[in-house]
């Protein structure tokens, strides 16, 4: 159902993004390069396919949960208004986790690997996420009574969304800025500046990040830089898909100890990085120039 209702509104993301572009090559800024989109559709590709055998594979766990679930919550409006409230609630600590535990970022990272930021942008997905393990933060919902097909859709909806927050071409957008996730707020989320990194984690509503303590406001005076920290300068999808999980997999190959190998699948990204580069100072033979932890 996700992957319907992503396709169906595929016109309407592909029209904007065409809106988009000839916006900015009015005002010859180059927000567009024509590689780095056609790698964006190509990862959206790749990760459609994934989701969509990883649906099939875990509907059945979901229908499981659902059959123990606490209460059911009925299909009303509220009950609705719950999900939607629900979903977005566990998609902060989705995408916070896949932000501070290395084996999640392998994943995450692939999205915030552009040097631009445009609603193509939205497009640059994993088709590793579920192998990170997207789909275990959805569980608790079917736990607690939601159909698990509502589950489904709200999910895409939820993703629906997110594209239009990758954009630069809309400020600030007064008193929503304060309940809503917008694209001042993502354009934070995507900077590989200092003071940006790792803050604004909302799908749709911006109040987890002011409850949870990782919201920054966009300053004019410290602009945005969009990428990781240690770039990754590609555009093959493959290199994109898999560099991180490449990196991550030799760090604990060559860990002192299985305790240290977790740490390093395991740990924040640059907790386990700072950690090998102070092996690597006083062992030549480890020394690497790895990618940064995150953005």
């Amino acid at each position: 159902m996700e992957q319907w209702i992503l396709l169906g509104m595929a016109p309407v993301f592909l029209a904007l993004i065409g809106l988009e572009a000839w916006y900015w090559h009015r005002r010859k800024q180059g927000q567009y390069s024509l590689v780095d989109t056609l790698s964006n559709v190509a990862l959206a590709l790749m990760h459609q396919v994934a989701d969509l055998l990883a649906w099939a594979v875990t509907i059945g766990l979901f229908y499981w949960v659902y059959l123990h679930r606490l209460l059911t919550v009925p299909s009303t409006w509220w009950g609705i208004a719950l999900l939607v409230i629900g979903q977005d609630f566990f998609y902060y600590w989705f995408h916070r986790a896949h932000h501070r535990i290395r084996w999640m970022w392998a994943s995450h990272v692939t999205h915030h690997s552009s040097e631009r930021l445009n609603l193509s942008t939205a497009f640059r997905q994993s088709l590793t996420y579920p192998i990170s393990g997207m789909w275990l933060f959805w569980l608790p919902l079917a736990w607690l009574g939601f159909e698990p097909t509502h589950i489904v859709a709200v999910v895409a909806i939820n993703l629906g969304f997110q594209f239009f927050v990758h954009t630069q071409a809309v400020g600030k957008l007064g008193w929503l800025e304060s309940v809503f996730n917008t694209p001042s707020h993502h354009r934070v989320h995507h900077a590989r500046n200092a003071r940006y990194i790792d803050k604004n984690y909302a799908g749709v509503l911006i109040i987890w990040d002011k409850l949870f303590g990782t919201y920054v406001e966009e300053d004019d005076a410290d602009p945005c830089e969009y990428g990781i920290v240690g770039q990754i300068h590609s555009h093959n999808p493959i290199t994109l898909t898999f560099h991180e999980w490449r990196e991550l997999l030799r760090d604990a190959g060559r860990a002192a100890g299985w305790r240290a190998a977790m740490g390093q699948m395991f740990g924040p990204p640059e907790q386990a990085r700072s950690h090998l580069d102070a092996v690597a100072a006083n062992d030549p033979r480890l020394a690497k120039a790895a990618p940064g932890p995150d953005a």
